[in-house]
């Protein structure tokens, strides 16, 4: 996978697989959320990571767990970004924000080799289940 929209629909397929859509559907928030997580950090590994090394998904009873690799050591900035940048700019985006929220049991392995390895972990439900 090499781009985020290929994650993306990779994604789709795989709720698809695991959550029936004529039988047991996924709820449609859930699914949403995972596209949104998936979406973006496979966005940030090509634009702040040096390309997309790594791309694996596990759907489990619950939900889904993403591992994202990249290129770069570097982990992604403190929710809210780290601030204000020069003449008022913000510096950092909304997309690690958005992680945060929507996905839990986040984890950053960095490798010995370079590059490093966000995990998350993403509730899907099935559609009429309780909130």
């Amino acid at each position: 996978m090499r781009t985020a929209a290929a994650a993306r629909a990779h994604a789709r397929a795989v709720v698809d697989a695991r959550w029936n859509r004529s039988t047991r559907p996924a709820r449609e928030e859930d699914v949403i959320d995972l596209l949104l997580v998936v979406s973006e950090l496979a966005a940030n590994a090509v634009r702040h990571g040096g390309g997309l090394a790594g791309f694996e998904m596990t759907p489990v009873r619950d939900g889904v767990r993403l591992a994202v690799r990249d290129h770069s050591d570097a982990e992604p900035a403190a929710v809210g970004g780290p601030g204000l940048g020069s003449a008022g700019h913000r510096v950092g985006g909304y997309g690690w924000p958005l992680v945060v929220r929507l996905a839990r049991d986040i984890t950053i392995d960095k490798h010995h080799d370079g590059g490093k390895t966000i995990s998350v972990f993403v509730p899907v439900r099935t559609a009429g289940e309780p909130a």
